[in-house]
């Protein structure tokens, strides 16, 4: 759905304005690639916090603590 609403904007600018519209259709690429590296540094900051929620819940786990069924 969210790629058919981006079509669908990117026709209407390029009706409104089709200059506009081809200078973002050439740039894409290149945001595109300048956001890569910001998405590897998301994507280990979340390995991260994950560990340390795993060492910090540690304790509860060897004592035999489940999380509730209704809170799933």
């Amino acid at each position: 759905m969210t790629i058919l609403m981006q079509l669908v904007l990117w026709c209407i600018l390029f009706v409104l304005c089709w200059p506009l519209a081809l200078f973002a259709l050439l740039l894409w690429p290149l945001v595109w690639l300048i956001s890569l590296p910001f998405r590897v540094i998301g994507v280990s900051l979340e390995a991260v916090f994950a560990l340390l929620k795993a060492l910090l819940f540690l304790p509860a786990r060897l004592l035999g603590w489940r999380p509730s069924r209704a809170a799933s």
